[in-house]
C-alpha cells in the first residue's frame, strides 16, 4: 500500500476535505437539535483532530480517506435532523413499505463498509499483518469500536434525558434497535473485507502485489 504525499502535494485529498468541509458547514446551518447535532459530532472533531495531528507520522491512502470523508458525510447530513427524522430515511421508508426510518442502519452499515479497508490499513502498516488476518481483524475492530459506541452513547442518552435514552437515539420504539445496529455494522465490514479480498486475489492472479 503506498502512503499519501505531503498534504501540500496532494490535490486529491485537498478536494476531498474541501468537499467533506462544504457538506459539514451545509449541515451545520440550523440543525432540528442543536443538543443531538453538537453530541454526535463530538467524536467528529475527535477524529479529525487525529487525523490531522497523526499525519505527518502516518498517511492513509487517498483511498481510504475518501472512504472517510464518505462516511462522516453521511453522518454529517444525518446529523442536521437526526437519524429518525432523516428526509433519506423518510423516502426510502415510504418507498419500500418499512415500518421505521431506516438511516440509522445505513449509517451504522456504512460504517463498516467505509471504515473497514481503512482499519485494515492501519492495522497491515503498523503490524505487518498477512493473510486471512488482514482480511478479519478490521472485522472484529469495526465491531468492537460498534459495541463501544453504543455503550457510550447509552450512557451519554440516559445522562442527557433520563428515563427516556432510547427514545431520544431514535429507537424508534424497537427494543432490539441497538442489536440490529451492531449486524449492520458486521455486515458492511464482511462485505468491505470480501471485496478486498477479491481485489487482492484478482491483483495476484495479474502478478500485481497488492
Amino acid at each position: 500500500m503506498t502512503a499519501s504525499p505531503s498534504f501540500t502535494k496532494n490535490r486529491f485529498l485537498q478536494m476531498v476535505l474541501g468537499a467533506y468541509v462544504l457538506v459539514w458547514i451545509g449541515v451545520a446551518i440550523n440543525p432540528r437539535d442543536w443538543l443531538v447535532w453538537a453530541l454526535e459530532n463530538i467524536l467528529v472533531v475527535v477524529f479529525a483532530g487525529i487525523l490531522v495531528a497523526t499525519y505527518r507520522r502516518f498517511a492513509f491512502s487517498n483511498l481510504s480517506y475518501l472512504l472517510i470523508a464518505l462516511f462522516l458525510s453521511l453522518h454529517a447530513i444525518g446529523t442536521h435532523t437526526g437519524y429518525a427524522n432523516s428526509p433519506i430515511g423518510d423516502w426510502l421508508k415510504e418507498m419500500l413499505g418499512l415500518s421505521r426510518n431506516p438511516y440509522d442502519r445505513i449509517i451504522h452499515f456504512g460504517f463498516g463498509l467505509l471504515l473497514a479497508y481503512p482499519f485494515r490499513e492501519l492495522l497491515v502498516r503498523t503490524s505487518n499483518l498477512r493473510g486471512w488476518a488482514a482480511h478479519w481483524s478490521p472485522v472484529s475492530l469495526i465491531l468492537a469500536a460498534s459495541v463501544g459506541f453504543e455503550v457510550m452513547e447509552s450512557l451519554v442518552a440516559e445522562i442527557v434525558s433520563p428515563g427516556t435514552g432510547p427514545a431520544w437515539l431514535g429507537a424508534q420504539g424497537d427494543e432490539w434497535d441497538m442489536q440490529f445496529d451492531l449486524a449492520a455494522a458486521l455486515l458492511g465490514a464482511l462485505a468491505a473485507a470480501l471485496l478486498t479480498y477479491r481485489q487482492e486475489r484478482a491483483a495476484l492472479k495479474r502478478g500485481i502485489s497488492p
